[in-house]
């Protein structure tokens, strides 16, 4: 989701084969034409931006997944930018048991719903969806062209599925019925995460044009029985990952300077109850990563390698209370966190070595250093966990 990718601006430069992703994830054909858009945390529509984005500041497990063996963890990895190996792994427990190669070129964002897997693979311009049982994804599944839109990230309310896009600058609708896109909405800007409270939708909005360095600086809100804008939030720039948690919606945001070489950090609280909004600016280089969640009822963020608690009352970050420490200051050769997530009480961590599959998937949890070690493709970036029909 999401300035959700690693590296500093040596990084960013060194590794330009990774389009990274949940906060951008994308090294366009721009870059390309220069030198040749998940602003991951997922990086942007295949765009120059993910060149200082996806490989700068750490992006943004203990125990097995506490799950039944029969749950299902999906581990969605990048791959390189225009090389179409981004992957999906499948694991049972501790087990590996499926990995598919070459589903496209950069797999931003993965979604469970019922019984089946959706994938966004933005470089393609494609929306996959698979079958899920217990021996894991059914193939081939469906393919959805999203006709050149850069799609990034995807919600399903009311069996509609609701998807960002950076190149047409809206959030289309998907009917699961027909597999047809039936609607968007127009936004003034680049649409990044989008996630509901249960009654309305909400999206981040970072950038206003391509190339930009994070100048957007709005979340809306979306009726979805209209389908339309009914508040714009202003909370400051670079917004890109979003959580609910405590009657608030917590804004991570991460933006540039002009000549790039400067990143900023940021934090912002919508009171959903009151539209109160507090800010709290970072300043450069203390959070490095745009991953936020909740963890045993606790807000963190993505920070110096790992994830740290951050304070509700004045958002102010925890950093002695990190959990996780996968980052290197010295060489990009040497093991740096690319993203991270929340789930079912459990830390995501992952973490590459050199942008270049196997990289590997930490599972930790708060209360002791052991750990699970899963070996996945390059540059994870998005984490589902499906769980067996009672």
């Amino acid at each position: 989701m999401s300035l959700h990718k690693s590296g500093d601006l040596i990084k960013r430069i060194n590794l330009i084969t990774t389009f990274g992703r949940k906060g951008m994830n994308q090294i366009d054909n721009l870059f390309f034409k220069i030198a040749t858009t998940k602003i991951s945390l997922k990086l942007f529509s295949i765009s120059f931006i993910t060149l200082f984005i996806s490989l700068g500041c750490e992006n943004e497990k203990n125990e097995s997944i506490e799950s039944n063996q029969t749950d299902l963890l999906f581990v969605a990895s990048e791959g390189n930018f225009g090389q179409g190996n981004g992957s999906i792994s499948v694991f049972d427990n501790d087990q590996k048991i499926q990995e598919i190669l070459d589903i496209g070129d950069v797999v931003q964002s993965i979604l469970v719903h019922e019984n089946h897997l959706f994938v966004i693979v933005n470089g393609s311009n494609e929306i996959k969806r698979y079958s899920i049982s217990e021996s894991g994804l059914t193939l081939p599944g469906i393919t959805v062209s999203t006709q050149n839109s850069s799609p990034r990230e995807m919600i399903i309310f009311n069996e509609k599925l609701y998807f960002t896009n950076w190149n047409s600058k809206d959030i289309k609708i998907l009917n699961l019925t027909t597999y047809a896109i039936t609607e968007q909405i127009s936004i003034d800007g680049l649409p990044e995460d989008i996630i509901s409270d249960g009654t309305f939708l909400y999206a981040s909005v970072p950038h206003i044009e391509l190339y930009d360095q994070g100048n957007g600086s709005n979340v809306i809100k979306i009726d979805p029985n209209l389908n339309e804008i009914v508040e714009i939030y202003e909370v400051g720039k670079g917004p890109q990952q979003l959580v609910i948690h405590n009657n608030s919606l917590w804004v991570s945001r991460t933006y540039y300077s002009e000549n790039w070489y400067q990143t900023y950090f940021g934090m912002t609280q919508i009171n959903l109850l009151t539209n109160d909004i507090i800010s709290k600016e970072y300043g450069e280089g203390i959070v490095c990563g745009g991953n936020v969640m909740v963890y045993k009822d606790q807000l963190y963020r993505t920070s110096l390698g790992g994830i740290a608690p951050i304070d509700q009352n004045d958002l102010s970050i925890n950093i002695a209370s990190r959990i996780g420490e996968y980052t290197s200051k010295d060489s990009y050769y040497n093991p740096n966190l690319y993203s991270s997530d929340a789930i079912e009480n459990q830390i995501l961590l992952g973490v590459t070595n050199d942008y270049q599959s196997p990289d590997t998937v930490y599972i930790q949890n708060k209360e002791n250093d052991n750990f699970t070690l899963f070996e996945v493709g390059a540059a994870p970036g998005d984490y589902a966990i499906w769980k067996l029909p009672n």
